[in-house]
């Protein structure tokens, strides 16, 4: 039952982190403030998770994981009741920044502890429910928050996120033992691990495609905004990429088993790639009739590029099967450096250019990944063995 709690609590963090996307033009609205910079509080949050996970992890090293998981809920919970009474952009980046640092030091730690409550027969099943609390709130998280800001306004999204965050805690408090394994790296051993070769270009990999998926999810309302779609079919066009991005998890799980993780993982960031760029052309081809050909595009986005990211954790696992949970943590910061750089080159695109052209730039982003992956691919290949004679 505690995995439960756990769960839940990642329902939470990913339900906050992703229903911003579809926010951003209210708070812009409401704070006088451009929708780029509105779009600097999912950079601010990225980049804050990037940093001040791993340099946390190790800070809270020998502190009881009960104790470290209900810090770090109720800094998440803090910052998202700021939010919800910010007066000015200042206070609302200020809040995003701590939210950012209760989420990081919460999943990882969640993570963890799943495996330390389980036996060992259901540790697999314990982390995959932990990790389908992220997935659940793309589902159902993300669009259920974004009817009610458009509802009530968007600081009552915050206070939902709030609430089930307490939740969370509550139910933590009540359902974990103490005393639990304390057995996070230290920074030396994550350096160590990121200085592996194979490591390291993995994680390039992760940070391209991160930045290549917000680059365009940051901004997801505003082209829809422009082509009419009201609050109504913005959470619907939400709720298609939560349950692609659901299908597309179980699936690059399952392709990877059959297909091997190098495959999976190439096929999925082809078809992002496509969807990206294909999400570009729609919006500047056929902007009178883009409403039933955008939800096409978003659905390939999400099924393609989440189907990547089962098989890449995969993949990483294999190259430091010793290490797997720092390199995963790598691999974690990674991707939320990749959101951070995303949201900052979408909102220059919206700068400089035009909200149609996010997709076929953030389509360039994960284009490049499958490059590397596909060079790296290349060069793990087996050599033929020469016969002399």
């Amino acid at each position: 039952m505690s995995v439960f709690w756990l769960a839940l609590a990642a329902f939470a963090i990913g339900t906050e982190s992703f229903v911003i996307a579809g926010l951003l033009p209210s708070i812009a609205a409401d704070l006088s403030i451009s929708v780029p910079a509105a779009g600097q509080l999912v950079t601010a949050y990225a980049l804050t998770y990037a940093v001040g996970s791993p340099i946390l992890a190790v800070t809270l090293n020998n502190i009881d994981r009960r104790t470290v998981l209900a810090l770090a809920l109720t800094t998440f919970i803090a910052g998202n009741l700021a939010a919800m009474v910010a007066s000015n952009y200042a206070l609302l980046l200020a809040s995003r920044m701590l939210m950012a640092l209760g989420s990081g030091l919460c999943m990882p730690t969640a993570l963890a502890v799943s495996v330390a409550v389980a036996s060992p027969e259901r540790r697999g099943r314990a982390v995959a429910l932990v990790t389908s609390g992220l997935t659940v709130a793309t589902v159902i998280g993300v669009p259920l928050g974004n009817l009610i800001g458009s509802l009530f306004g968007w600081r009552a999204t915050f206070a939902m996120v709030a609430l089930i965050g307490a939740v969370a805690l509550a139910g933590l408090l009540l359902g974990l033992p103490r005393g639990l394994p304390r057995n996070t790296a230290s920074l030396s051993e994550r350096l160590a691990v990121a200085r592996h070769s194979n490591v390291l270009i993995a994680l390039v990999i992760t940070v391209l495609w991160a930045l290549g998926g917000f680059t365009v999810f940051t901004y997801f309302a505003v082209p829809l905004h422009g082509l009419g779609f009201d609050a109504s079919q913005i959470s619907l066009a939400l709720l298609v990429f939560g349950g692609a991005a659901a299908i597309g998890n179980m699936l690059g799980g399952v392709l990877a088993d059959r297909l091997g993780t190098l495959a999976t993982a190439a096929l999925g960031l082809a078809g992002m790639a496509s969807a990206l760029i294909l999400h570009s052309l729609v919006l500047k081809l056929m902007p009178g009739q883009a409403h039933y050909a955008l939800l096409g595009t978003i659905f390939l986005w999400g099924i393609s590029g989440w189907a990547f990211y089962p098989a890449q954790i995969a993949s990483i696992i294999r190259i430091e099967p010793q290490a797997s949970m720092i390199a995963l943590s790598l691999n974690a910061s990674s991707m939320y450096l990749g959101f951070a750089i995303g949201g900052a080159l979408g909102g220059a695109v919206l700068a400089t250019m035009s909200p149609n052209d996010l997709g076929w730039i953030g389509g360039t982003s994960v284009a490049a990944s499958l490059l590397v992956h596909l060079a790296r691919g290349w060069q793990a290949r087996p050599k033929p063995v020469k016969i002399a004679g």
